[in-house]
């Protein structure tokens, strides 16, 4: 089970749900599963469904970072049958090659897809509390639009199902962290009721690209909290949970 959205006549973007159906309930991720086998037959079955071949996709070895890759044709297929070929120690990837799928686990962190209107340019951005905090998203825009010649108005972006701020609590040195960003003071609360810090991960992240200068009317964001949702894959609720798989593509 997936959801998929087609924004332009080139563009289609979506992310992999729960579904106590099929293998592993869809889980998509090899580095979590019970059973490779169940994981590598739930990504065929969603190539088939798109109707693109498996060998098309990438993924990457997340690691909370704020590294990003720009992908190319000649990566086609890594990280798509094991991850000893994914792409190393990245948390975005970024193409502006066509017929390539670029795809971001999350079972809480915040995913994040991004294409161009004015360019062929498409992202894939896995942000956990950790990127967020050292700026992944930043860092990446900032690279788009000084480097690449991206132009921020004509930048269009989903941000996924993730943990809300009811679920996502945190001690303080995790507070500080996000306040020491300076812009997200907005997005904590201190409840008394559990003496922790809750933040939204998913507006801090999307503060992040409205600094950058993405158009507020140019920013989609899902309210499905993945800890309260059936169809959704936690971490904070079982460590031993699967992935949703974030992906988008241009055809």
């Amino acid at each position: 089970m997936y959801e998929l959205n087609r924004p332009t006549n080139s563009v289609y973007y979506g992310i992999t749900l729960r579904d106590g159906t099929l293998p592993e309930a869809n889980n998509m991720a090899l580095h979590s599963c019970e059973n490779p086998a169940s994981v590598l037959a739930n990504r065929r079955n969603l190539a088939n469904q798109l109707g693109i071949p498996l060998h098309h996709f990438v993924l990457a070895n997340q690691t909370h970072s704020n590294h990003y890759y720009e992908v190319k044709t000649s990566d086609k297929g890594r990280g798509v049958l094991e991850t000893a070929t994914a792409i190393p120690d990245t948390d975005a990837l970024y193409t502006y090659e066509p017929s390539i799928v670029l795809g971001t686990f999350t079972a809480d962190c915040v995913p994040l897809l991004l294409w161009s209107s004015k360019s062929t340019l498409i992202a894939s951005v896995h942000s956990g509390w950790q990127g967020t905090v050292k700026e992944l998203v930043p860092t990446l825009l900032e690279h788009l639009l000084s480097e690449k010649g991206e132009d921020a108005s004509s930048l269009h972006l989903y941000i996924g199902p993730a943990l809300s701020e009811e679920r996502f609590e945190v001690d303080t040195d995790v507070a500080d962290r996000y306040k020491a960003l300076g812009y997200a003071d907005a997005f904590i609360r201190y409840k008394e009721s559990t003496h922790k810090f809750h933040i939204d991960n998913g507006l801090v992240v999307r503060e992040q690209c409205l600094r950058a200068g993405i158009p507020e009317e140019n920013i989609m964001q899902s309210t499905v909290c993945t800890y309260t949702s059936e169809q959704g894959f936690s971490y904070r609720q079982n460590r031993h949970a699967g992935r949703h798989l974030g992906f988008i593509y241009r055809l």
